[in-house]
């Protein structure tokens, strides 16, 4: 599906009920926006894993602009300032007062910047294996120089300075770092699943070259006033877990919660401890998440 909204046309896929039976009354439950990584990726990269947590909330998907199957445009409209104004104009499309943004690693820069700019839409805010300025490119080069074979740092060269060529070099860029970005890495089952994406190089060169290189929103996140899931990995290269730190420690009421067996791809490393954290803190009633 798409909605024509603002100057572009947004790809959106929704999963599972909004109104669900609870004894004599109809129940609404809180609606999870997804905002997929990169910049550069899509929706794609959550499916299936998400339909573990349709029994908590409805699920909107969308490719962000420029990206996946939403609409192409001029490029130097694929800012982090218009993801955020997207996503508003498409909760208001759907008619939605509330929702939960769930982002990882670009998703939750993504995901930060809406709840603070739009704070009243929020409910509740889950970001993972991200970061909340432009500190964490710095903090990856010296980490993938440490941990990075020879042929891994060649392979990242482009992401640094927004150079890659092609879809065909930004593939090949994922399966050469896969076993960074994972500690389960599976070439099989990332290949089937690099097979369903559609990658946007001129999105994430975009993003690395530009507009990343001085993100900052970490002074500005103590205004989220959504109670906040904060998941980071212990062995996340790319967005390292003081990344992580930094961001709960900035937000009132966050709840930090490092995995110590993951890389940057959580859901894939630790899935199940992953969803019951978050399907925990989707279901408890008060500000703080129980320990």
């Amino acid at each position: 599906m798409h909605a024509s909204i603002r100057d572009t046309e947004i790809y959106f896929d929704i999963d599972g009920a909004g109104l669900v039976p609870d004894g004599e009354r109809m129940r609404e439950r809180p609606v999870l926006f997804a905002i997929h990584g990169g910049p550069g990726g899509d929706h794609s990269s959550y499916k299936p894993a998400l339909t573990a947590l349709t029994d908590r909330a409805q699920i909107v998907y969308h490719d962000l602009r420029g990206q996946g199957r939403s609409a192409r445009g001029p490029v130097e409209t694929y800012t982090l300032d218009q993801n955020v104004e997207d996503m508003d104009a498409l909760r208001h499309y759907l008619g939605f007062e509330q929702i939960v943004p769930f982002g990882g690693s670009y998703g939750g820069m993504v995901a930060l910047a809406y709840a603070i700019r739009y704070p009243q839409r929020v409910s509740r805010l889950i970001v993972f294996a991200t970061a909340s300025d432009f500190r964490f490119i710095e903090r990856a080069r010296q980490i993938i120089a440490e941990r990075g074979t020879p042929e891994q740092q060649a392979a990242a060269a482009p992401l640094w300075e927004g150079a890659f060529e092609s879809e065909e070099q930004l593939q090949r860029y994922y399966e050469l770092l896969g076993p960074l970005y994972s500690r389960t890495y599976d070439a099989d089952a990332a290949r089937k699943s690099r097979s369903r994406s559609i990658r946007s190089p001129e999105a994430l060169n975009m993003g690395f070259g530009g507009f990343l290189r001085t993100f900052n929103l970490t002074d500005q996140l103590h205004r989220i006033t959504a109670p906040t899931l904060v998941i980071g990995a212990r062995h996340d290269w790319i967005c390292p877990p003081e990344c992580s730190e930094v961001i709960a420690r900035h937000i009132p009421h966050a709840d930090l919660r490092i995995f110590e067996h993951s890389g940057h791809s959580i859901m894939a490393d630790e899935t199940q401890a992953f969803f019951d954290v978050v399907r925990g803190f989707l279901a408890y009633p008060s500000l703080q998440v129980p320990r």
